[in-house]
Protein backbone atom coordinates (compact mmCIF):
# COMPACT_ATOMS: atom_id res chain seq x y z
CA UNK A 1 0.00 0.00 0.00
CA UNK A 2 1.23 3.50 -0.80
CA UNK A 3 0.78 6.22 1.85
CA UNK A 4 1.23 9.97 1.80
CA UNK A 5 2.79 11.26 5.03
CA UNK A 6 2.24 15.00 5.50
CA UNK A 7 4.89 16.73 7.62
CA UNK A 8 8.65 16.67 8.03
CA UNK A 9 9.53 16.16 11.70
CA UNK A 10 10.67 13.31 13.91
CA UNK A 11 7.07 12.25 14.53
CA UNK A 12 6.56 11.90 10.77
CA UNK A 13 9.88 10.03 10.50
CA UNK A 14 8.55 7.56 13.09
CA UNK A 15 5.20 7.24 11.28
CA UNK A 16 6.92 6.60 7.96
CA UNK A 17 9.40 4.11 9.44
CA UNK A 18 6.57 2.16 11.08
CA UNK A 19 4.68 2.04 7.77
CA UNK A 20 7.77 0.85 5.93
CA UNK A 21 8.23 -1.93 8.49
CA UNK A 22 4.71 -3.02 7.48
CA UNK A 23 5.88 -3.23 3.83
CA UNK A 24 4.07 -0.04 2.81
CA UNK A 25 5.52 2.57 0.47
CA UNK A 26 5.71 6.13 1.73
CA UNK A 27 5.58 9.46 -0.09
CA UNK A 28 6.48 12.49 2.03
CA UNK A 29 4.93 15.94 1.55
CA UNK A 30 6.83 18.48 3.64
CA UNK A 31 8.38 21.93 3.53
CA UNK A 32 11.78 20.66 4.65
CA UNK A 33 14.17 17.92 3.59
CA UNK A 34 14.41 15.52 6.54
CA UNK A 35 17.34 13.11 6.09
CA UNK A 36 15.62 10.33 8.00
CA UNK A 37 12.35 10.65 6.11
CA UNK A 38 14.06 10.96 2.75
CA UNK A 39 15.95 7.74 3.45
CA UNK A 40 12.82 5.63 4.11
CA UNK A 41 10.51 7.31 1.58
CA UNK A 42 9.91 6.15 -1.96
CA UNK A 43 9.50 9.84 -2.89
CA UNK A 44 9.76 13.20 -1.11
CA UNK A 45 8.05 16.33 -2.39
CA UNK A 46 8.76 19.82 -1.06
CA UNK A 47 5.45 21.56 -0.50
CA UNK A 48 3.76 23.81 2.02
CA UNK A 49 2.00 21.17 4.17
CA UNK A 50 -0.86 23.59 4.94
CA UNK A 51 -1.69 24.06 1.22
CA UNK A 52 -4.53 21.58 0.85
CA UNK A 53 -4.89 21.92 -2.91
CA UNK A 54 -1.19 21.37 -3.50
CA UNK A 55 -1.01 18.42 -1.09
CA UNK A 56 -3.99 16.84 -2.85
CA UNK A 57 -2.21 17.25 -6.20
CA UNK A 58 0.87 15.53 -4.79
CA UNK A 59 -1.36 12.66 -3.66
CA UNK A 60 -2.80 12.33 -7.17
CA UNK A 61 0.56 12.63 -8.92
CA UNK A 62 2.13 10.04 -6.61
CA UNK A 63 -0.82 7.63 -6.85
CA UNK A 64 -1.17 7.21 -3.10
CA UNK A 65 -3.95 5.09 -1.64
CA UNK A 66 -4.24 6.79 1.75
CA UNK A 67 -2.75 9.70 3.71
CA UNK A 68 -1.78 10.43 7.29
CA UNK A 69 -1.32 13.99 8.54
CA UNK A 70 1.34 14.50 11.21
CA UNK A 71 1.33 18.14 12.44
CA UNK A 72 -1.53 20.23 13.74
CA UNK A 73 -1.23 23.17 11.32
CA UNK A 74 -2.32 21.20 8.20
CA UNK A 75 -5.31 19.83 10.11
CA UNK A 76 -6.33 23.34 11.20
CA UNK A 77 -5.90 24.51 7.59
CA UNK A 78 -8.27 21.85 6.22
CA UNK A 79 -5.76 19.64 4.42
CA UNK A 80 -7.73 16.54 5.43
CA UNK A 81 -10.82 18.10 3.79
CA UNK A 82 -8.90 18.65 0.55
CA UNK A 83 -7.56 15.11 0.51
CA UNK A 84 -10.97 13.56 1.15
CA UNK A 85 -12.48 15.77 -1.55
CA UNK A 86 -9.87 14.23 -3.86
CA UNK A 87 -11.04 10.77 -2.71
CA UNK A 88 -7.90 10.03 -0.68
CA UNK A 89 -8.82 8.27 2.60
CA UNK A 90 -7.07 10.24 5.34
CA UNK A 91 -5.96 9.71 8.92
CA UNK A 92 -6.78 13.08 10.46
CA UNK A 93 -10.00 14.96 11.20
CA UNK A 94 -11.58 17.56 8.93
CA UNK A 95 -11.01 21.21 9.76
CA UNK A 96 -14.30 21.49 11.68
CA UNK A 97 -13.53 18.56 13.99
CA UNK A 98 -9.85 19.56 14.31
CA UNK A 99 -11.06 22.66 16.16
CA UNK A 100 -10.99 20.42 19.22
CA UNK A 101 -7.27 21.28 19.13
CA UNK A 102 -7.04 24.48 17.09
CA UNK A 103 -9.62 26.33 19.23
CA UNK A 104 -9.46 25.69 22.96
CA UNK A 105 -12.60 27.76 23.40
CA UNK A 106 -14.49 25.59 20.89
CA UNK A 107 -13.31 22.51 22.78
CA UNK A 108 -14.40 23.76 26.21
CA UNK A 109 -17.73 25.03 24.86
CA UNK A 110 -18.39 21.70 23.11
CA UNK A 111 -17.63 19.63 26.19
CA UNK A 112 -19.70 21.93 28.39
CA UNK A 113 -22.70 21.67 26.04
CA UNK A 114 -22.55 17.89 26.25
CA UNK A 115 -21.75 17.66 29.97
CA UNK A 116 -18.46 15.82 29.48
CA UNK A 117 -16.81 15.35 32.86
CA UNK A 118 -13.23 15.92 33.91
CA UNK A 119 -13.10 19.64 33.07
CA UNK A 120 -11.45 22.44 35.08
CA UNK A 121 -13.09 25.75 35.93
CA UNK A 122 -12.55 28.16 33.06
CA UNK A 123 -13.65 31.46 31.57
CA UNK A 124 -13.10 32.99 28.12
CA UNK A 125 -13.00 36.80 28.37
CA UNK A 126 -13.82 38.56 25.11
CA UNK A 127 -12.33 41.99 25.93
CA UNK A 128 -9.58 43.52 28.05
CA UNK A 129 -12.22 44.74 30.48
CA UNK A 130 -13.62 41.21 30.82
CA UNK A 131 -10.08 39.89 31.29
CA UNK A 132 -9.50 42.22 34.25
CA UNK A 133 -12.81 41.24 35.80
CA UNK A 134 -12.17 37.53 35.20
CA UNK A 135 -8.79 37.67 36.91
CA UNK A 136 -10.20 39.64 39.83
CA UNK A 137 -13.06 37.15 40.25
CA UNK A 138 -11.11 33.94 39.62
CA UNK A 139 -11.28 31.92 42.85
CA UNK A 140 -7.86 30.28 42.65
CA UNK A 141 -4.49 30.29 40.90
CA UNK A 142 -4.96 30.21 37.16
CA UNK A 143 -3.41 29.43 33.80
CA UNK A 144 -3.56 31.67 30.71
CA UNK A 145 -4.08 29.80 27.44
CA UNK A 146 -4.25 31.30 23.96
CA UNK A 147 -7.23 29.65 22.29
CA UNK A 148 -5.37 28.95 19.06
CA UNK A 149 -2.35 26.85 18.15
CA UNK A 150 0.91 27.73 19.93
CA UNK A 151 3.10 24.63 19.32
CA UNK A 152 2.95 23.86 23.05
CA UNK A 153 4.67 27.12 24.01
CA UNK A 154 1.94 29.69 24.66
CA UNK A 155 0.57 28.61 28.04
CA UNK A 156 1.47 30.69 31.10
CA UNK A 157 1.07 29.07 34.52
CA UNK A 158 0.77 31.08 37.72
CA UNK A 159 3.65 30.19 40.01
CA UNK A 160 5.88 29.12 37.10
CA UNK A 161 5.60 31.70 34.33
CA UNK A 162 4.17 34.54 36.43
CA UNK A 163 3.52 35.25 40.11
CA UNK A 164 1.26 38.30 40.38
CA UNK A 165 -2.23 37.78 38.90
CA UNK A 166 -1.82 41.19 37.24
CA UNK A 167 0.99 39.71 35.13
CA UNK A 168 -1.34 36.97 33.97
CA UNK A 169 -4.01 39.55 33.20
CA UNK A 170 -1.51 41.57 31.15
CA UNK A 171 -0.57 38.50 29.12
CA UNK A 172 -4.23 37.64 28.51
CA UNK A 173 -4.96 41.20 27.42
CA UNK A 174 -1.98 41.23 25.06
CA UNK A 175 -3.47 38.21 23.27
CA UNK A 176 -6.87 39.91 23.03
CA UNK A 177 -5.34 43.14 21.74
CA UNK A 178 -3.65 41.16 18.95
CA UNK A 179 -7.04 39.84 17.84
CA UNK A 180 -6.73 36.44 19.48
CA UNK A 181 -8.93 34.61 21.94
CA UNK A 182 -7.83 33.52 25.38
CA UNK A 183 -8.94 31.28 28.21
CA UNK A 184 -8.28 31.47 31.93
CA UNK A 185 -8.37 28.04 33.54
CA UNK A 186 -7.82 26.95 37.09
CA UNK A 187 -4.30 25.79 37.88
CA UNK A 188 -4.49 22.08 38.55
CA UNK A 189 -2.23 20.26 40.99
CA UNK A 190 -1.11 16.74 40.17
CA UNK A 191 0.93 14.85 37.59
CA UNK A 192 0.44 15.22 33.84
CA UNK A 193 0.04 12.32 31.44
CA UNK A 194 -0.99 11.80 27.84
CA UNK A 195 -3.43 9.28 26.41
CA UNK A 196 -3.70 8.90 22.64
CA UNK A 197 -6.27 6.83 20.76
CA UNK A 198 -7.18 5.80 17.24
CA UNK A 199 -10.67 7.14 16.52
CA UNK A 200 -12.91 5.62 13.86
CA UNK A 201 -16.61 5.37 13.16
CA UNK A 202 -16.54 2.02 14.94
CA UNK A 203 -14.84 3.01 18.18
CA UNK A 204 -12.04 4.62 20.17
CA UNK A 205 -8.93 2.45 20.61
CA UNK A 206 -6.31 3.61 23.14
CA UNK A 207 -2.52 3.50 22.88
CA UNK A 208 -0.10 3.18 25.83
CA UNK A 209 -0.20 6.09 28.25
CA UNK A 210 2.82 8.42 28.04
CA UNK A 211 4.45 11.00 30.33
CA UNK A 212 5.66 14.11 28.49
CA UNK A 213 8.27 16.66 29.64
CA UNK A 214 7.39 20.14 28.38
CA UNK A 215 9.82 22.32 30.33
CA UNK A 216 13.15 23.06 28.68
CA UNK A 217 15.43 22.47 31.66
CA UNK A 218 16.05 19.65 34.09
CA UNK A 219 13.89 19.53 37.17
CA UNK A 220 11.00 20.86 35.03
CA UNK A 221 12.48 24.35 35.06
CA UNK A 222 12.60 26.84 32.20
CA UNK A 223 10.01 27.72 29.61
CA UNK A 224 7.52 25.49 27.85
CA UNK A 225 8.67 23.70 24.71
CA UNK A 226 7.10 21.35 22.19
CA UNK A 227 8.37 18.52 24.41
CA UNK A 228 11.89 17.58 25.50
CA UNK A 229 11.15 13.90 25.88
CA UNK A 230 8.71 11.31 27.17
CA UNK A 231 8.40 7.81 28.55
CA UNK A 232 5.95 4.92 28.61
CA UNK A 233 5.71 1.97 30.98
CA UNK A 234 5.80 -1.75 30.19
CA UNK A 235 2.17 -2.41 31.20
CA UNK A 236 0.97 0.66 29.20
CA UNK A 237 0.09 2.49 32.41
CA UNK A 238 2.52 4.82 34.24
CA UNK A 239 4.25 4.67 37.64
CA UNK A 240 1.65 7.02 39.10
CA UNK A 241 -1.32 6.04 36.86
CA UNK A 242 -3.49 3.09 37.94
CA UNK A 243 -5.75 1.35 35.44
CA UNK A 244 -8.91 2.89 36.92
CA UNK A 245 -7.68 6.44 36.26
CA UNK A 246 -6.48 5.52 32.77
CA UNK A 247 -9.98 4.17 32.10
CA UNK A 248 -11.55 7.39 33.38
CA UNK A 249 -9.37 9.36 30.98
CA UNK A 250 -10.39 7.06 28.14
CA UNK A 251 -14.04 7.63 29.02
CA UNK A 252 -13.45 11.39 28.62
CA UNK A 253 -12.00 10.77 25.14
CA UNK A 254 -14.97 8.60 24.22
CA UNK A 255 -17.50 11.15 25.52
CA UNK A 256 -15.73 13.92 23.61
CA UNK A 257 -15.89 11.97 20.34
CA UNK A 258 -19.58 11.35 21.02
CA UNK A 259 -20.05 15.11 21.55
CA UNK A 260 -18.46 15.85 18.16
CA UNK A 261 -20.68 13.31 16.45
CA UNK A 262 -23.78 14.66 18.18
CA UNK A 263 -23.04 17.96 16.41
CA UNK A 264 -22.57 16.28 13.03
CA UNK A 265 -18.77 16.21 13.07
CA UNK A 266 -17.10 13.01 11.92
CA UNK A 267 -13.70 12.12 13.37
CA UNK A 268 -11.28 9.70 11.73
CA UNK A 269 -7.76 9.99 13.05
CA UNK A 270 -5.81 10.30 16.28
CA UNK A 271 -7.17 11.99 19.38
CA UNK A 272 -4.66 12.86 22.09
CA UNK A 273 -5.80 13.90 25.53
CA UNK A 274 -3.41 15.79 27.78
CA UNK A 275 -4.53 15.17 31.38
CA UNK A 276 -3.62 16.18 34.90
CA UNK A 277 -4.03 13.35 37.38
CA UNK A 278 -5.33 15.18 40.46
CA UNK A 279 -6.43 14.05 43.90
CA UNK A 280 -9.93 13.52 42.49
CA UNK A 281 -8.91 11.84 39.24
CA UNK A 282 -7.92 12.85 35.69
CA UNK A 283 -8.85 16.34 34.47
CA UNK A 284 -8.52 17.31 30.80
CA UNK A 285 -5.91 19.97 30.06
CA UNK A 286 -6.31 19.98 26.28
CA UNK A 287 -6.84 17.87 23.20
CA UNK A 288 -4.56 17.39 20.22
CA UNK A 289 -5.97 16.07 16.95
CA UNK A 290 -2.92 13.99 15.96
CA UNK A 291 -0.04 11.90 17.27
CA UNK A 292 1.87 13.74 19.97
CA UNK A 293 5.46 14.71 19.42
CA UNK A 294 7.35 13.13 21.15
CA UNK A 295 4.62 11.01 22.77
CA UNK A 296 3.57 9.44 19.49
CA UNK A 297 7.12 8.24 18.91
CA UNK A 298 7.00 6.17 22.12
CA UNK A 299 3.83 4.44 20.95
CA UNK A 300 5.01 3.95 17.38
CA UNK A 301 8.22 2.13 18.32
CA UNK A 302 6.10 -0.36 20.26
CA UNK A 303 3.81 -1.06 17.31
CA UNK A 304 5.51 -4.00 15.66
CA UNK A 305 3.12 -6.86 16.34
CA UNK A 306 0.39 -5.95 13.85
CA UNK A 307 0.08 -4.46 10.37
CA UNK A 308 0.40 -0.70 10.82
CA UNK A 309 -0.48 0.02 7.20
CA UNK A 310 -3.70 -1.97 7.53
CA UNK A 311 -4.49 -0.24 10.82
CA UNK A 312 -4.06 3.28 9.41
CA UNK A 313 -5.98 2.36 6.26
CA UNK A 314 -8.81 1.20 8.51
CA UNK A 315 -8.74 4.42 10.54
CA UNK A 316 -8.90 6.43 7.31
CA UNK A 317 -11.82 4.31 6.08
CA UNK A 318 -13.66 4.56 9.41
CA UNK A 319 -13.44 1.01 10.73
CA UNK A 320 -10.58 -1.11 12.09
CA UNK A 321 -10.05 -4.61 13.36
CA UNK A 322 -9.47 -4.09 17.11
CA UNK A 323 -6.90 -6.90 17.03
CA UNK A 324 -4.65 -4.61 14.99
CA UNK A 325 -4.38 -2.18 17.91
CA UNK A 326 -1.59 -4.10 19.60
CA UNK A 327 1.52 -2.76 21.34
CA UNK A 328 4.43 -4.71 22.79
CA UNK A 329 4.83 -4.86 26.57
CA UNK A 330 8.02 -2.82 26.84
CA UNK A 331 8.99 0.47 28.49
CA UNK A 332 10.27 3.31 26.30
CA UNK A 333 12.10 6.60 26.85
CA UNK A 334 12.46 9.33 24.22
CA UNK A 335 14.95 12.17 24.63
CA UNK A 336 15.31 15.06 22.20
CA UNK A 337 18.66 16.56 21.29
CA UNK A 338 18.03 20.26 20.74
CA UNK A 339 20.10 23.35 19.90
CA UNK A 340 21.57 25.19 22.90
CA UNK A 341 19.11 27.80 24.16
CA UNK A 342 16.07 25.94 22.79
CA UNK A 343 12.87 27.08 24.43
CA UNK A 344 14.07 30.69 24.61
CA UNK A 345 16.81 31.69 22.16
CA UNK A 346 17.93 28.62 20.22
CA UNK A 347 21.34 28.82 18.56
CA UNK A 348 20.88 27.06 15.24
CA UNK A 349 23.51 25.93 12.78
CA UNK A 350 25.52 23.63 15.01
CA UNK A 351 26.79 20.37 13.54
CA UNK A 352 26.05 16.99 15.09
CA UNK A 353 27.93 13.83 14.26
CA UNK A 354 25.52 10.91 14.71
CA UNK A 355 26.80 7.33 14.54
CA UNK A 356 23.45 5.69 13.79
CA UNK A 357 24.90 2.21 13.45
CA UNK A 358 26.44 2.30 16.91
CA UNK A 359 23.34 3.88 18.44
CA UNK A 360 21.02 1.25 16.99
CA UNK A 361 23.42 -1.53 17.99
CA UNK A 362 22.99 -0.23 21.55
CA UNK A 363 19.22 -0.81 21.24
CA UNK A 364 18.26 2.82 20.63
CA UNK A 365 16.26 4.17 17.69
CA UNK A 366 17.06 7.46 15.90
CA UNK A 367 14.45 9.82 14.41
CA UNK A 368 15.30 13.16 12.81
CA UNK A 369 13.42 16.40 13.31
CA UNK A 370 14.57 19.96 12.64
CA UNK A 371 17.89 19.14 10.98
CA UNK A 372 19.38 19.11 7.53
CA UNK A 373 21.96 16.73 6.13
CA UNK A 374 25.50 18.14 6.23
CA UNK A 375 27.53 15.14 5.12
CA UNK A 376 27.78 11.41 5.89
CA UNK A 377 26.66 10.92 9.49
CA UNK A 378 26.48 14.66 10.10
CA UNK A 379 23.41 16.90 10.46
CA UNK A 380 23.00 20.62 11.03
CA UNK A 381 20.62 21.69 13.80
CA UNK A 382 17.78 24.09 13.09
CA UNK A 383 15.95 26.19 15.66
CA UNK A 384 13.69 23.42 16.98
CA UNK A 385 14.07 19.87 18.25
CA UNK A 386 16.72 18.08 16.25
CA UNK A 387 17.18 14.37 16.93
CA UNK A 388 14.99 12.01 18.96
CA UNK A 389 16.68 9.02 20.59
CA UNK A 390 14.35 6.24 21.79
CA UNK A 391 15.38 3.42 24.08
CA UNK A 392 13.29 0.49 25.21
CA UNK A 393 13.68 -2.06 27.99
CA UNK A 394 11.71 -3.88 30.67
CA UNK A 395 11.71 -0.83 32.96
CA UNK A 396 11.55 2.90 32.33
CA UNK A 397 14.83 3.75 34.02
CA UNK A 398 16.58 1.00 32.05
CA UNK A 399 15.28 2.43 28.79
CA UNK A 400 16.47 5.87 29.88
CA UNK A 401 19.90 4.48 30.71
CA UNK A 402 20.15 3.03 27.22
CA UNK A 403 19.55 6.46 25.72
CA UNK A 404 22.13 8.00 28.04
CA UNK A 405 24.64 5.35 27.02
CA UNK A 406 23.92 5.98 23.33
CA UNK A 407 24.76 9.69 23.72
CA UNK A 408 28.44 8.77 23.56
CA UNK A 409 27.89 8.11 19.85
CA UNK A 410 26.72 11.72 19.27
CA UNK A 411 29.15 14.63 19.23
CA UNK A 412 28.56 18.33 18.76
CA UNK A 413 26.97 21.26 20.54
CA UNK A 414 23.52 20.28 21.75
CA UNK A 415 21.35 20.15 24.88
CA UNK A 416 19.40 17.18 26.26
CA UNK A 417 17.46 16.62 29.47
CA UNK A 418 19.31 13.86 31.31
CA UNK A 419 16.67 13.56 34.04
CA UNK A 420 13.91 12.11 31.87
CA UNK A 421 13.13 8.54 32.90
CA UNK A 422 15.54 8.37 35.84
CA UNK A 423 14.77 6.57 39.11
CA UNK A 424 14.88 9.87 40.99
CA UNK A 425 12.37 11.55 38.70
CA UNK A 426 10.02 8.54 38.77
CA UNK A 427 10.20 8.42 42.56
CA UNK A 428 9.45 12.15 42.88
CA UNK A 429 6.36 11.87 40.72
CA UNK A 430 5.08 8.84 42.58
CA UNK A 431 5.62 10.51 45.95
CA UNK A 432 4.02 13.77 44.77
CA UNK A 433 0.82 12.01 43.78
CA UNK A 434 0.84 9.78 46.85
CA UNK A 435 0.98 12.84 49.10
CA UNK A 436 -1.66 14.61 47.03
CA UNK A 437 -4.10 11.74 47.31
CA UNK A 438 -3.41 11.08 50.99
CA UNK A 439 -2.41 14.51 52.38
CA UNK A 440 -2.85 13.46 56.01
CA UNK A 441 -1.14 10.10 55.68
CA UNK A 442 2.22 9.51 57.32
CA UNK A 443 4.93 9.37 54.64
CA UNK A 444 6.11 5.84 53.87
CA UNK A 445 9.32 4.82 52.13
CA UNK A 446 9.40 3.62 48.56
CA UNK A 447 9.65 -0.17 48.16
CA UNK A 448 13.05 -1.72 48.73
CA UNK A 449 12.40 -4.76 46.55
CA UNK A 450 10.66 -5.07 43.24
CA UNK A 451 9.48 -7.68 40.77
CA UNK A 452 12.09 -9.04 38.35
CA UNK A 453 12.02 -7.58 34.83
CA UNK A 454 10.19 -10.59 33.38
CA UNK A 455 7.50 -10.68 36.06
CA UNK A 456 3.88 -10.00 35.00
CA UNK A 457 3.18 -6.25 35.09
CA UNK A 458 1.02 -5.04 37.95
CA UNK A 459 -0.84 -1.80 38.62
CA UNK A 460 -1.21 -2.46 42.37
CA UNK A 461 1.06 -0.34 44.52
CA UNK A 462 4.27 1.37 43.45
CA UNK A 463 5.32 -0.24 40.13
CA UNK A 464 8.53 -2.17 39.72
CA UNK A 465 9.76 0.50 37.30
CA UNK A 466 10.54 2.82 40.21
CA UNK A 467 13.50 1.01 41.67
CA UNK A 468 13.92 -2.07 39.46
Amino acid sequence: MRFLVVGGGAREHAIAATLVRADAEVVVASANANPGLDRVAAASVRVDPTDGARVARVAAEQHVEAAVIGPEAPLAAGVADALRAAEVPTVGPDRAAARIESSKQFCRDLLARHHVGGQPRWVAPASVEEADRAVADFPAAFVVKPSGLTAGKGVWVQGSDFTDPKEGAAYAKSILLQGGRVLLEEKLVGVEFSLMAFVTDSGVYPMPAVQDFKRALEGNQGGNTGGMGSYSQRDHLLPFLPAADRDRALAILESSVAALRAEGLSYRGILYGGFMLTASGPVLLEFNARFGDPEGINALVLYEEGDFAELLAGVAAGRVDPNLVSFRLRATVTKYLVPPGYGDRPRSGGLLSVDEGAIEAAGVRVFYGSVEAAGPGVVRLGTSRGVALVGEASAIHEAGSRVESALRFVSGDYYVRHDIGTKDDLARRWEHLRRLRAPTAKPSPLPLSVAPPDAPPSSAGPPEQLLG
